[in-house]
């Protein structure tokens, strides 16, 4: 899963990106605009986003997201501790609030509540659709109680997939969130990779439900 950090302190920052990157795919930015922009592109799990920002604070992000439909669940860090400030960032759209200083642990835990509250995670923190089970990329995927091996990339589109069933998923924004803003390949390797992907579930009578939305990218839903 790829989670987006957004903090202006760049040692907290850091400490932050080196925690989660155990877990998560992880993406960064030092200032608001930036972040907006990166929020902006839809491919995150969970924002996590310091409310005292330059250029755009984390108030401003959270609304403006909201406005523009986009609804992924935002973890606000802060300094302050008032009530005024978290029933302003909650009214905003924030789902959670989490004051500094604070431990790694905590932090990871509410990140994983909110990915469970969201439907990202089961309480066992597998992600199940139909007959398909993952349980995390260490694991094989099991469909109909047998296990097939995916590759990384292709066991992270199909947790893709799943995750937004029933919404169609633009080529570029499947590449930005598998491949990464930075990759070296092309938006090309996604039509690759689903092809593949619909390969492996052939047999199991799945790969029928990864569509082709033409001219704009995929949806995975039932027939």
């Amino acid at each position: 899963m790829r989670i987006l950090v957004v903090e202006d302190h760049i040692e907290v920052l850091n400490s932050i990106v080196e925690l989660l990157s155990s877990d998560f795919k992880v993406d960064k930015a030092l200032e608001g605009e930036e972040g907006f922009f990166l929020a902006m592109q839809n491919i995150y799990d969970v924002i996590v986003l310091d409310v005292m920002l330059p250029e755009k604070n984390g108030f401003e992000i959270v609304k403006d997201l909201r406005k523009e439909g986009i609804h992924t669940p935002v973890l606000f860090l802060t300094a302050k501790d008032s009530l005024e400030d978290r029933v302003e960032g909650l009214n905003l759209g924030a789902d959670d609030y989490l004051v500094k200083p604070f431990q790694g642990p905590e932090l990871l835990a509410r990140i994983y509540a909110l990915l469970r509250r969201s439907g990202k995670l089961t309480i066992d923190s597998s992600l199940k659709y139909q007959g398909i089970i993952l349980k995390g990329k260490e694991h094989p995927v099991e469909i109909n109680n047998e296990t097939i091996h995916l590759t990384i990339k292709q066991y992270e589109l199909l947790e893709y997939f799943i995750q937004n069933q029933g919404k169609i998923l633009m080529k570029e924004q499947i590449f930005d969130r598998i491949w990464g803003f930075d990759s070296d390949t092309t938006v090309a390797i996604v039509e690759v990779y689903v092809h593949q992907l619909r390969k492996k579930l052939e047999p199991f009578n799945y790969g029928s439900m990864i569509k082709t939305v033409r001219g704009i990218g995929y949806i995975m839903k039932d027939d």
